[in-house]
């Protein structure tokens, strides 16, 4: 999985990781937003790492949650997809708009392969101070500089260096932003 290698999707040892994420995202979700000690200490068990001063809001979900990890002062909106079959490291001070999707596995496009549950994964970066707006999808493999800005309902398919403001499906770079 973390090489970017064909694996098998319903490997015993990856169910129980994933029915580890999702009975703690259960509880996550269930735990009231103004609990902020309890919602803390669950995204702890959960997730790889994560920041003081760091909000995610429920609904939340994830494939494992071992491998996000979180900076210092981000803040996630309403329901974020991680899609953690690799690696997916979030900067400090990023905003994550709601319905954001990080998607980090990838399928064989042949029958066969698909069928026989096989499946790849590649990370995905988010630099520092990035602001990624509503319903943002960003595939895998995907890094986005610092400072980066992506518009509501952009689809990023590639590397986004810093300081730029990206739009679309694909996402275009449409200008430069000042540091």
């Amino acid at each position: 999985m973390l090489a970017g290698e064909l694996y098998v999707a319903e490997d015993p040892e990856l169910a129980r990781d994933s029915l580890r994420a999702m009975t703690l995202t259960e509880q996550l979700n269930s735990t009231p937003a103004g609990d902020a000690q309890k919602r803390l200490s669950i995204l702890k068990e959960l997730l790889g790492a994560i920041g003081p001063g760091t909000e995610i809001r429920s609904p939340f979900h994830c494939d494992y949650g071992r491998q996000i990890h979180i900076g210092s002062g981000t803040f996630v909106n309403f329901g974020l997809v991680a899609l953690d079959c690799a690696p997916i490291t979030i900067g400090d001070d990023v905003q994550i708009g709601p319905n954001v999707q990080l998607l980090t596995p990838t399928h064989p496009v042949e029958p066969e392969p698909r069928r026989a549950k096989l499946e790849a994964a590649r990370p995905i970066v988010i630099g520092d101070n990035v602001w990624l707006g509503g319903g943002v999808i960003v595939l895998p493999g995907v890094s986005i500089g610092r400072n980066s800005v992506v518009g509501a309902g952009a689809v990023v398919t590639g590397d986004l260096p810093e300081n730029v403001l990206a739009l679309g499906n694909p996402a275009r770079i449409v200008r430069q932003l000042e540091e």
